[in-house]
């Protein structure tokens, strides 16, 4: 049985603590490709929402629940990465991912899920920033003070 094409309508979940600090992980399929928790909707009628709380705990063992998870009410559209664009639908170029920022306590117990992930690190947001591989990541966390309240 062939593994259904993912839907191209995904989550991007920036972790950070009360003092901005930001959790990146690093793609297994991809050394030194660092982000933010991603990830696809499981079904169409899915909730932004329910995506975002199923993602981040699968990827990091977090329990968004647990913390204050912020919807943003902001959408990037990007182009689908080729290396990755075998996983869609034939014909599926863009993605549309629903941002969201989950605020956690400081020294948040991170498990990865070592098929998906093979490191972590908090960084001060800038430098997370600065760190990860996509723009539409790096751009979400250099939202991050304007989203968390904190200035």
């Amino acid at each position: 049985m062939s593994k259904p094409f993912k839907i191209p309508q995904s989550v991007l979940v920036v972790i950070h603590t009360p003092a901005l600090d930001v959790l990146l992980i690093n793609r297994a399929d991809a050394p030194n490709f660092w982000q933010s928790v991603t990830g696809a909707k499981d079904r169409e009628d899915e909730a932004f929402e329910d995506t975002a709380v199923r993602e981040v705990f699968e990827e990091t063992g977090i329990d968004a629940r647990a913390g204050v998870l912020a919807d943003w009410g902001m959408e990037n559209v990007y182009e689908i990465y080729p290396r990755w664009r075998h996983r869609y639908a034939e014909g599926v170029t863009h993605n549309t991912e629903h941002v969201f920022g989950l605020r956690v306590a400081e020294g948040t117990d991170v498990k990865l899920n070592p098929r998906e992930h093979t490191g972590f690190m908090w960084l001060p947001w800038r430098a997370a920033a600065d760190a990860c591989f996509s723009p539409s990541n790096a751009e979400a966390i250099l939202l991050l003070p304007q989203f968390s309240g904190a200035r």
